[in-house]
């Protein structure tokens, strides 16, 4: 017996042939989740998994929410069918169970990103500044869109949706690029990861903090143990000092009371 599923205006939603899938509606079990195409370039891969890093360190604190890349998102029936086949290169999704997916299924899932980011190229910056921002726009309706060229640091973009449209997000005054759905901001960073010293974009609080990567609050962790021991180090130096110089302080003081001739066992 087959789940149900639930009727729909949309042409895109309407059920195809029972026979060509094995459960319908499919899930990431039963939907291809692996087209072997790699990344553009391994400065691409680089500039996702930073993302991803320090967008999972943010989740920590969260009791809900899932970040991937480069991860097949399913947004209508017919394209499964069709096997036509959508990666975004980072995107983050909010308001659901944290838990490993196998590919983004909405009808799945319940919902779809509430944040995208594409990484231009030059193979693909023309689809991802019109074909896909459509999609984006019009039938999934993904709440904020982002794009970045790693190798162009100068070209990046954000668009908020706003009614049926998306409009352009305004760098502020420091020129963060706000998002509303994270309540954290875009920035250019300038720095080496992974031994790449360039151009990166990554998030920040709105006081201006980087979100660490795992191995940067791990460094961060063990730094704060540092100071912790050391602080505990000297604590107890300090408090052996301050022993001691009341020690010499008792002894000075019997030695002047013997040059009195005054026993100063007969003081105790």
């Amino acid at each position: 017996m087959t789940n149900p599923v639930v009727e729909s205006a949309d042409p895109l939603l309407q059920e195809p042939d029972a026979a060509y899938l094995p459960e319908w509606p499919p899930g990431q079990d039963e939907l291809p989740y692996d087209d072997g195409i790699p990344m553009e370039t391994w400065r691409h891969k680089c500039q996702m998994d930073l993302l991803i890093s320090i967008t999972e360190t943010w989740l920590q604190k969260r009791p809900d929410g899932f970040v991937s890349g480069n991860m097949f998102l399913y947004y209508s029936l017919e394209q499964s069918r069709s096997r036509d086949f959508k990666g975004p290169d980072y995107f983050v999704v909010l308001g659901v169970p944290k838990g490993e997916r196998k590919s983004w299924v909405i009808w799945e899932q319940g919902k779809g990103p509430d944040v995208v980011i594409e990484l231009l190229s030059q193979s693909t910056a023309q689809a991802d500044k019109t074909h896909k921002k459509q999609l984006y726009e019009q039938i999934i309706r993904v709440p904020e869109y982002f794009w970045f060229d790693p190798f162009a640091p100068e070209d990046w973009a954000g668009f908020r949706l706003l009614g049926s449209q998306y409009v352009p997000i305004e760098p502020d005054a420091q020129g963060r690029l706000k998002s509303e759905a994270l309540g954290l901001y875009l920035v250019k960073w300038t720095g080496s990861f992974r031994g790449i010293d360039t151009t990166w974009i990554r998030w920040a609080t709105e006081v201006g903090e980087l979100l660490p990567t795992e191995a940067e609050q791990e460094r961060l962790l063990a730094e704060q143990e540092r100071q912790r021991a050391e602080q505990e180090r000297q604590r107890a130096e300090s408090a052996e000092q301050r022993a001691e110089s009341a020690e010499q302080r008792a002894e000075r003081l019997a030695q002047k009371l013997r040059e009195l001739g005054v026993d100063p066992g007969t003081l105790s």
